[in-house]
């Protein structure tokens, strides 16, 4: 659900980091893991790659980022330190495979539940 509500803006960024960096190692692996399937199934694409970067506010040099340059999702296994900078460009990713997905195939609505989250933010008011 998390993850869902980030790529769909209806979480802020830092929130989403800040619940990444909360869970334990294992989980933040695991996290990573299930958004590189996410991406998959919302059919990221190469081209997608250096607005994901911009998006995600990380540096092009960064590890993460040149491996997706190369189109490698192996990120679940790198190092601690560069785990919350995967996941940044991970959702960022997500999220702009995501708007795409559901802007072509779901704009006149679909009954996947994780593309009709409520916007906390709209029902709030």
């Amino acid at each position: 659900m998390v993850l869902n509500e980030l790529a769909q803006g209806l979480r802020p960024a830092a929130e989403g980091v800040e619940w990444f960096e909360g869970l334990a190692e294992d989980d933040q692996r695991k996290v990573l893991h299930a958004l590189v399937l996410f991406c998959g199934q919302a059919r990221a694409c190469e081209d997608d790659v250096p607005e994901s970067i911009a998006r995600s506010g990380i540096r092009p040099t960064h590890t993460p980022a040149v491996m997706l340059t190369k189109w490698r999702f192996g990120m679940a296994r790198l190092p601690a330190y560069e785990l919350t900078k995967s996941f940044r460009l991970l959702v960022a990713l997500f999220s702009i495979a995501d708007t795409r997905r559901r802007t072509l195939y779901c704009a006149d609505g679909c009954g996947h539940e994780w593309r009709n989250l409520p916007d906390p933010l709209r029902d709030a008011t």
